[in-house]
């Protein structure tokens, strides 16, 4: 999730070294005399990947979805966000940037249903992103085939509002329908 919003309310790119993100699984140590100039642990272990008994398949596989969705809404190259809602009580942020729909639920345990949030333009809305998808090592607990539609409204300071179900621990991007 920090990935994804750092990702979302970033400047214009997104930098991280290849490796670094899931290739230091233990501590990093440099050959030195205290580990008698050992080279195990001042190795990248890219293969963790590949290995299906381990969970960093699924980080891989989320970092490949979310630049494939950057790459297709751009908002790497957009304006800055929007930030439409800071609610520290909810553990929530939401956000806009070019033309999709960023929703945050930090909160450790409490998932929130029929939860308000506005939108600035108006029409139906589908979840292109979702961090709590199963093909990223998610729970599956948001049905991603779920229409979002706006009601003519202001809400928190945006044209329109929708109501989302957000589970704990859980980001989604939503994107216009029209633009799927």
């Amino acid at each position: 999730m920090i990935r994804l919003l750092t990702h979302g309310l970033g400047g214009e790119g997104y930098l991280n070294f290849e490796g670094n993100e899931f290739g230091h699984p233990e501590w990093l140590d440099f050959p030195r005399a205290g580990n008698n100039d050992s080279f195990w642990y001042a190795r990248r272990q890219l293969n963790l990947t590949e290995d299906p008994l381990l969970r960093y398949q699924f980080l891989n596989h989320f970092d490949q979805e979310m630049n494939q969705t950057e790459a297709k809404y751009g908002w790497l190259g957009a304006s800055q966000a929007y930030i439409s809602l800071k609610h520290e009580g909810d553990k929530v942020i939401v956000f806009e940037r070019a033309g999709v729909v960023f929703i945050f639920n930090f909160h450790p345990t409490e998932s929130f249903s029929d939860y308000r949030i506005g939108i600035d333009v108006a029409g139906t809305y589908r979840i292109v992103l979702n961090t709590d998808s199963k093909d990223v090592g998610g729970h599956g607990r948001v049905d991603e085939s779920t229409r979002f539609f706006t009601t003519p409204m202001e809400w928190n300071g945006r044209k329109n509002w929708t109501h989302i179900y957000v589970p704990c621990r859980t980001a989604i991007i939503l994107a216009l329908e029209s633009t799927l």
